[in-house]
This record gives C-alpha cells, structure tokens and sequence, in this order.
C-alpha cells in the first residue's frame, strides 16, 4: 500500500503566504518606522518643553524656600527661561552634527570594501538624510523649553502673595507635567496614563527636592531674603 504523501507534505512544506498576509505585515512594519521617526522629533518638542517646565518650576520653588518676594522669584525664573533655552539650543545642535560626523566617519572607513562599501556608505546616506536638521533642532529645543518654561513664569511670578504664589507655580506645574507627559506617550504610541503619571512624579520629586535641599541651606546659616 502506497504512503500517503499528501499529508507529510502539507507539514514539511508551508504554504505561501498569501498578499493580505504581505500587505499587513508592511503596514505594520511601516507604523514601527513612523514611531521611531515621530519619537525623534518629541526629544526635541514635547521632552524639550517638559524639561523647561520641571528646571524653571523648580528654580522658582527654590528660590521661594529663601525669598518672600514675587520679584526674586520672577527674576530667577525668567533667567531660568534664557539660560537654559540657550543651553539646549547649543546641546541640541551639537549632537545632532555629532550623529552627522560619526556616520560621515563610518562611511569613509567602509569606501574600501569595493560593493560592500558602496552599499555602507548608501546605508550612510540614508540615515545622514533621516537626520534633521541642526539648525532647525536647535530652534526647535530652544522654543520648546521656553514654552515649558512660560508655564510656571506666568503663572505665579506676578502674584505677590507668597503661599499662592507658590501654590499657582505647583499647580500650573502639576498640569503641564501631566498634559506633556500625556501627549508625548500619546504621539509615540505609548501607555498615555502610565506616562503622563511617570513625568507628574518625576516633576513633583524634582521641585520638592529642591524646596527642601533650599530650606534646609536657609535654616543652617539663618538666611532668608526679604524684598518686594
């Protein structure tokens, strides 16, 4: 009796994937490619302004721990808003010519490989193209921080009152924090609560940090700023 063959080969041998089956799994692979090129634009937006948000909140919680005055915290806070704009314009252009040199750097040492290099340096090419600009990245941290930052400016450096002063900084705060956080997870296909309660800690964790390493340093050598 001859053995059935037809079964044996059903299992040895898979079948061809079918065109659904092609077309579906490009598309997914295509909506990984665009996460990742999204996420490369929110280190410099979305990530950029909740840095500016937690450094100058902060700041201004800080100096309030020593201070009384809506003035000391306005000035600490706006010098905040340009100090650190300008550092991650600087940062930001640095590291992006830094991916530019490393990859030129990786091409040349691939030219002598004949067609393997020729593909090396293609390879190098593209990703030298997916590259943003250093300029235009450099101007966009700088305006991201400076929004992130204004949050907490405007919201408390004009009250005069110290308590709600600094609860109008906290409070502005705690909703940027949660809004950002929230918005980055929700652009980079990421858990939006998980997220967005992550970066409210984290913010939470750096102003009472700050407020209470500042009150502690008043308290030791008996200093406190009184002005208008």
């Amino acid at each position: 009796m001859a053995p059935d063959l037809s079964s044996n080969a059903s299992h040895q041998f898979p079948s061809k994937p079918k065109h659904e089956d092609i077309e579906a799994a490009a598309a997914a692979g295509g909506r990984r490619v665009d996460y990742l090129a999204r996420a490369q634009w929110l280190r410099a937006a979305v990530l950029g302004a909740n840095d500016g948000l937690v450094s100058v909140a902060s700041l201004m919680i800080g100096v309030g721990a020593v201070s009384d005055g809506a003035r000391a915290m306005l000035v600490s806070g706006l010098a905040g808003l340009v100090a650190g704009a300008c550092s991650m314009a600087i940062g930001e252009f640095v590291s992006v010519y830094a991916q530019y040199d490393m990859q030129v750097a990786h091409s040349e040492r691939s030219r002598g490989g004949g067609a393997r290099g020729a593909s090396s340096e293609d390879d190098g090419g593209d990703t030298q193209a997916q590259l943003p600009s250093p300029t235009q990245a450099a101007a966009a941290s700088a305006l991201a921080f400076a929004a992130g930052a204004a949050l907490p400016l405007l919201s408390g450096g004009f009250v005069r009152a110290w308590a709600a002063r600094v609860a109008a900084v906290c409070a502005a705060s705690s909703l940027g924090l949660a809004g950002f956080g929230a918005a980055g997870a929700y652009l980079g296909g990421a858990d939006v609560v998980r997220s967005g309660l992550r970066v409210l800690l984290g913010g939470w964790l750096a102003m009472a940090v700050t407020f209470a390493v500042l009150k502690l340093f008043s308290l030791a050598f008996k200093m406190n700023v009184v002005s208008a």
